[in-house]
């Protein structure tokens, strides 16, 4: 797993299992923990805004967001300018969101992939170079 890096991570109860998984999994890296603290029922915008506003404003590399189907913390996060919250299931998809999107959050869905499959998605984000080039126009136009 790539280190050095300052990751902000959130997510809700059906993420914090995983999540507090990757906090081991992230070692060497400067990781903090937005929350839940608990695998009780929560509301994900709470956290998802903190992990958001944090990558927003510079002070974390990157973002790692994890609830059920990925797709709330997505939402949520993709209201902040200058956010790129991608849903990844897959190696593949995490590799793209990196190298064509220039992705700053990882969203990750708890309840559809195995948490071994969620670390293997995480070490290629986190590890996966924003090619630049015509995808950097491209990313250019995102904001409205």
């Amino acid at each position: 797993m790539k280190q050095g890096l300052k990751i902000a991570l959130g997510g809700d109860h059906a993420g914090f299992e995983y999540k507090q998984l990757l906090i081991e999994a992230l070692a060497g890296n400067e990781v903090k923990d937005f929350g839940p603290f608990s695998g009780e029922s929560c509301d994900y915008p709470d956290f998802a805004h903190l992990v958001a506003s944090g990558v927003e404003s510079g002070e974390f590399d990157f973002g790692i967001l994890i609830c059920g189907s990925g797709n709330g913390v997505a939402m949520t996060a993709n209201k902040h300018q200058g956010i790129r919250a991608a849903i990844c299931w897959n190696e593949e998809l995490a590799e793209r969101a990196r190298s064509h999107n220039d992705a700053n959050i990882l969203c990750l869905p708890a309840r559809h992939i195995s948490f071994d499959t969620a670390k293997s998605i995480v070490k290629i984000f986190l590890a996966t170079a924003f090619e630049g080039g015509r995808h950097a126009t491209r990313v250019e136009k995102i904001a409205c």
